[in-house]
C-alpha cells in the first residue's frame, strides 16, 4: 500500500494524535492548506469532493499535485476523496490522482454497505489507494429532522467491527453525535460508544466528520479515545468568505483585481488551517 493518506493516519495512531483533513474547492484554498502544513512542518490531508471535481472540470488532481510539489515538497500531504457515493465516483477520483477514497454508504443497509465497500476495496487496494468507509449517519441540515433520534443513527460498535472485518477497509468514519455543517449536534458526544469502537478496531484509524466547531477539551478527549483525523470544511469556508466580504466592503470598493481579494482570503484560510492542525496535535 503506497497511500500517503493511510501512512499519515497510521503515524497519527502511533503518536496518539490526530491530523486535519481539509476540504478544498479552488486554488487559493488548496495553497492555503499546503502552506499551513508546510509552515508548521506537519502532515495533513487535502480533500476533494465530487462537486469540486465537477467545478474544476476535473483539474483538481493536477492542481493539488503541482502545488504540493512546488510549495511543500518535503511535507507529507495526502489527497483524499471525501464522500464518494458510487463506484463510478470512486474510480473517477482515483483516475484524477487521489491516494485515498471514502465510500459513503452510510444511508444503505449494513449488508449493502459491506457489499459496495468491499467492491471499492478490491478495486482501490491494487492501485495503492486506501479506503475509508462510514457506518452510522452524520446528519446534514435539511436532510434530517432537527429532533433526530441519535441512538438510531450513531455507529454501532459491533456492526463497525463486522464491516471492517468483512471488507478490509483501512479507515472508518464514525457517528457519535457529530454533525455536518450547521446541524445541531448531540449535546454531548457519546464517548462510551467511541471508546467501544476503538477497543474493537485498535488497528484502524477512526475519522470524525463535521468537526469544524470541535475545540479544546472536546478535541483532546476525542483524540484520547481514538479519533485520528478531523474533517474540516465549514470553518475554512467561513475564513475564506469572511475575508472576501471584508475586502469587498465599502472601504475596499476600489479593489478591481481579484488576486488582491483572493490573496487575503488565502492568508486568512491558511491561519484557520494552522490553528486546526495545532489543535489536533494538542499544541493550541
Amino acid at each position: 500500500m503506497k497511500s500517503k493518506t493511510l501512512k499519515i493516519l497510521k503515524k497519527a495512531m502511533e503518536d496518539k494524535v490526530a491530523v486535519g483533513a481539509f476540504n478544498t474547492s479552488n486554488m487559493e484554498v488548496t495553497q492555503a492548506i499546503i502552506m499551513a502544513a508546510n509552515n508548521l512542518k506537519k502532515s495533513c490531508i487535502i480533500q476533494t469532493t465530487v462537486s469540486t471535481m465537477e467545478y474544476t472540470f476535473d483539474t483538481i488532481g493536477e492542481l493539488v499535485k503541482s502545488n504540493v510539489k512546488k510549495l511543500a515538497p518535503n511535507t507529507e500531504i495526502g489527497f483524499h476523496l471525501d464522500h464518494g457515493h458510487s463506484f463510478h465516483e470512486i474510480t473517477k477520483a482515483i483516475d484524477l490522482g487521489v491516494d485515498s477514497v471514502m465510500i459513503d454508504a452510510s444511508r444503505l443497509t449494513l449488508e449493502e454497505n459491506i457489499a459496495i465497500t468491499k467492491k471499492v476495496v478490491e478495486y482501490a487496494h491494487p492501485r495503492g489507494v486506501a479506503v475509508q468507509a462510514e457506518l452510522g449517519r452524520v446528519p446534514y441540515l435539511g436532510r434530517e429532522k432537527l429532533d433526530i433520534d441519535w441512538n438510531e443513527i450513531m455507529t454501532d460498535p459491533n456492526e463497525a467491527k463486522r464491516l471492517v472485518d468483512e471488507t478490509g477497509t483501512d479507515a472508518l468514519a464514525v457517528g457519535i453525535g457529530n454533525a455536518h455543517g450547521f446541524f445541531r449536534e448531540k449535546s454531548e458526544p457519546d464517548w462510551e460508544r467511541l471508546k467501544a469502537i476503538n477497543a474493537l478496531l485498535p488497528d484502524n484509524p477512526l475519522i470524525l466528520h463535521g468537526a469544524s466547531d470541535w475545540e479544546g477539551e472536546k478535541v483532546k478527549k476525542a483524540v484520547e479515545l481514538g479519533i485520528n483525523a478531523f474533517n474540516i470544511d465549514t470553518d475554512i469556508r467561513i475564513a475564506f468568505c469572511s475575508a472576501v466580504c471584508k475586502m469587498t466592503g465599502d472601504q475596499h470598493c476600489e479593489v478591481s483585481d481579484p488576486r488582491k481579494i483572493l490573496k487575503v482570503a488565502r492568508e486568512e484560510t491558511q491561519k484557520a488551517v494552522e490553528k486546526k492542525i495545532q489543535m489536533f496535535l494538542g499544541k493550541e
